[in-house]
């Protein structure tokens, strides 16, 4: 499953929820009618979305069953999901968080960087959180320095800037 949103927090007393975005199709994730799962129990739970509105440009959706504030805070942190097989086809050079996440990444000579374990959005361009050898290194996720990436075979290669892995290194006393 691929996660589409996270429960930010309750809204109101009537139990709705705020939800944080992680999709770029919120008007088709987030209407009346649709199915979302979140994790909970060591199952996957059903919720099924029975009205939406938009504030600040994230949704305040109204959840069936979920009836009080107490209902809706329960929800808060819990990760919104949907099956992957639903997820829209993207244009050629543009890819899902998930489908980068364990790709291993690599320089353009072959050495190994490590492997991606997030992809970071805060507004700018989207980074790699990459895990190997020296530490978590980000690597912005720009044509310039990710020159293959091959959601298949699990594999980035990439061209850095001059220092920019060893901008996470530990410092040499």
């Amino acid at each position: 499953m691929a996660v589409v949103g996270r429960i930010a927090r309750a809204h109101g007393n009537k139990g709705q929820v705020i939800v944080n975005l992680d999709t770029d199709f919120p008007e088709q994730r987030f209407r009346p009618g649709a199915e979302l799962f979140v994790q909970r129990n060591g199952r996957a739970d059903r919720l099924t979305v029975q009205t939406v509105r938009f504030q600040h440009d994230r949704p305040v959706i109204a959840i069936e069953g979920v009836e009080t504030m107490t209902d809706a805070e329960a929800l808060a942190g819990l990760e919104l999901r949907v099956p992957r097989d639903t997820l829209a086809a993207l244009p050629p050079g543009t890819y899902y968080h998930h489908d980068l996440v364990g790709c291993a990444v690599e320089t353009i000579g072959g050495a190994a960087i490590g492997t991606v374990t997030a992809v970071e959005d805060s507004g700018g361009p989207s980074r790699l959180v990459v895990n190997g050898a020296r530490g978590e290194v980000l690597i912005p996720l720009a044509v310039d320095i990710c020159r293959a990436i091959d959601v298949g075979a699990k594999r980035i290669v990439v061209a850095p800037p001059e220092g920019l892995l060893e901008l996470n290194s530990p410092t040499q006393p």
